[in-house]
């Protein structure tokens, strides 16, 4: 069903001028020289929206006045949309300060409109910003629930006809087309949404033009309405000044929650995925320079799921040593690729996913670090103690294991899991090996060995499958092409 959701940022000029200022600090924002935002701090002081820049400086004036940034506001306004396309490729943005979302094929997704909007107003609020919100089958009417100052107002409604009766009450005065007109509206007593509906139609036209019943019938969805989509850009940058010095983890990663939403919502909206991406945490800067502290991100697999990208930021946060406060952050991506095919498996898999399983090792390897969590990477090569060695496991290797169907199965067959790091020697009783007191019978090889020509540790041997009177089987091999040939344990089997 068509629905869309209105979200107005209430306050983007303070939120616009707070990474300068601290959240708790009294500070208000000047418009034409008139008070248009003010924080809590500032209004107890005695300032008021719609203050004069003087009244305000004689009430308080240990309270700063920041001239309005409407270009830091844009950018601000840019950056929330790019994090709500998590939920949805269609966003626009309405005047005045308002993103519009088409949320209708989105809703079976993330469980129902009521989940969406807690889950759509849960990110808004992690970047620290404070909206108004309507829901409703079209923009227009979205964009007045959202805009209504009456806090017992109805904001979300689903269905047309629901709709209809909540905007008939809304006052007129709040439809920005009809702002123009409100004196000739009020005074013929017309001053909510059904008394100007039931207007007549050609009157109002020739009085107010065709803009104010063309917004009029989008609202109750009578006439189609038209919105230039928003495009994410091609690359990813985002940068973010800090209110003031900061060296505690827990309030970096707040800042930096605000970096991560827009990031996936453009790894969402592109379809791609980040292998690795870089926190950049910038220093003092002029005569006590630092150079900045990177904190590379590594993950075992792609991914772009917001809470899985805060949870490694948060323990790699927590393990850094922070030799200067920061001043500045910034979010560098290293390595993006196509986000990977959803699982088509109907159950779930024995033992999780591999995306699961890949989240596993992502968040042990940022609490414990990278060079702990380790994995076997086979070697090819053919001496079985140089075969392996052991790598980080959230690395990817670099070509596929080989495909072994086509060797001999008893060769995969009789290799042990365990091999005897060094080889045993073995005494040799009637030209039998004996090991533990008891001679060994050979009963399968020889399987041949010769390799390492290319460096020190040449090879020359033949292997053979062992058994004692116990039935126990051991791997053995003897050395080739030596005057006396010694025979050495070289592995077990379970």
């Amino acid at each position: 069903m068509p629905l869309w959701i209105a979200a107005f940022l209430r306050c983007l000029p303070l939120d616009a001028a707070r990474p300068h200022w601290s959240r708790d600090a009294a500070f208000a924002v000047l418009d034409q020289a008139r008070i248009a935002a003010l924080t809590p701090a500032a209004a107890k002081a005695g300032i008021q929206a719609g203050m004069r820049r003087a009244g305000a400086a004689a009430i308080a004036p240990d309270v700063p006045l920041l001239a309005r940034d409407l270009v830091a506001e844009q950018h601000l306004l840019h950056e929330t949309a790019l994090a709500l396309l998590q939920y949805t490729p269609d966003i626009a943005i309405a005047e005045p300060d308002t993103l519009l979302l088409q949320v209708g094929a989105s809703l079976a997704y993330f469980g129902g409109p009521r989940q969406l909007h807690r889950r759509i107003t849960a990110t808004l609020q992690a970047m620290g910003l404070h909206i108004g919100s309507g829901m409703a089958p079209t923009a227009q009417g979205a964009w007045l629930l959202a805009h209504q100052s009456c806090a017992r107002s109805r904001r979300r409604v689903l269905q047309i006809d629901t709709m209809t009766t909540v905007l008939d009450a809304i006052p007129c005065a709040l439809l920005p087309s009809a702002q123009a007109r409100l004196d000739w509206l009020h005074g013929i007593g017309c001053r909510t949404l059904s008394d100007l509906r039931h207007l007549p139609r050609a009157g109002l036209q020739r009085r107010c033009g065709t803009e104010l019943p063309r917004s009029l019938d989008a609202a109750y969805g009578i006439a189609p309405e038209c919105h230039a989509w928003l495009q994410p850009p091609a690359r990813f940058q985002q940068r973010l000044e800090l209110p003031d010095y900061i060296a505690h983890a827990e309030a970096i990663l707040a800042w930096a929650q605000r970096l991560l939403e827009p990031l996936c919502g453009w790894l969402t909206a592109r379809r791609l995925a980040v292998q690795h991406f870089t926190l950049v945490l910038e220093h003092e800067r002029g005569r006590h320079a630092r150079a900045p502290t990177r904190l590379p991100i590594h993950l075992a697999q792609p991914a772009w799921q917001p809470s899985h990208l805060l949870s490694l930021l948060r323990e790699k946060l927590g393990r850094l040593p922070l030799e200067a406060p920061a001043i500045a952050l910034a979010l560098h991506v290293d390595d993006t690729v196509e986000q990977p095919a959803a699982s088509t498996s109907l159950f779930p898999e024995p033992g999780g996913s591999p995306t699961e399983h890949a989240r596993l090792l992502d968040l042990l390897s940022a609490r414990l670090g990278r060079e702990r969590v380790l994995q076997a990477q086979p070697i090819a090569d053919h001496r079985p103690e140089v075969a392996n060695h052991w790598g980080a496991a959230q690395d990817v290797p670099s070509r596929p294991p080989r495909d072994l169907s086509h060797h001999d199965p008893f060769t995969l067959m009789d290799r042990p899991f365990w091999l005897l790091d060094p080889p045993v020697p073995l005494q040799v009783q009637q030209h039998r090996p004996v090991y533990a007191g008891q001679p060994l019978r050979l009963i399968r090889g020889p399987e041949r060995i010769e390799s390492g020509w290319w460096d020190a540790a040449l090879t020359v041997r033949d292997y053979f499958v062992a058994e004692d009177a116990a039935a126990a089987r051991y791997w053995i091999y003897r050395e080739r092409d030596t005057e006396h040939a010694r025979w050495f344990l070289h592995g077990r089997y379970a």
